[in-house]
């Protein structure tokens, strides 16, 4: 059986994501080009969060068998994107700074290596073909519009426009 769309959309930003924690991670005594990088990392994690809780965990949270799934998956959002609010304030090229992106990339890591091993395959069993694609369909509409929205937003903040 092919994998759903949704899933298929989510597992690409992924992809993305860790190509740019990678490039990151490599980046040393260019403080100008990692905060361009990680600004562009900020962007892109803030807008697939925001599209992917309004579409699979907003569909997950209504299910009591994937409820508990979508609540621990957005406390994590939450603090991945607590840990690059905190990033922003500190020297692109200082140790302190490397110190935190260590942590924010662990916790992201983990993050995303158990929505693709665990959730998603948790919501496929559970939700109809359907419903998954209406999910793909809410991402790809609500992604361009987050990425917007996130471009105007500070990091680390709980504002919204």
């Amino acid at each position: 059986m092919a994998e759903a769309q949704i899933y298929l959309d989510l597992k690409a930003d992924h992809d993305k994501h860790r190509a740019m924690l990678k490039e990151l991670g490599e980046l040393s005594g260019d403080a100008g080009k990692r905060k361009k990088l990680f600004e562009n990392f900020r962007i892109e994690i803030a807008a697939h969060a925001a599209a992917e809780e309004e579409s699979l965990y907003a569909t997950m949270l209504g299910n009591p068998e994937l409820r508990d799934d979508a609540r621990h998956s957005v406390s994590e959002h939450k603090e991945v994107d607590d840990l690059i609010g905190e990033m922003v304030d500190l020297d692109f090229g200082g140790d302190e700074w490397e110190a935190k992106f260590h942590q924010m990339r662990h916790r992201y890591l983990h993050h995303i290596e158990e929505e693709e091993e665990e959730m998603f395959p948790a919501a496929s069993k559970e939700l109809d073909t359907a419903t998954e694609e209406q999910l793909a369909d809410t991402f790809e509409e609500r992604k361009p519009e987050e990425l917007k929205l996130a471009k105007k937003q500070p990091a680390g903040s709980d504002e919204r426009e």
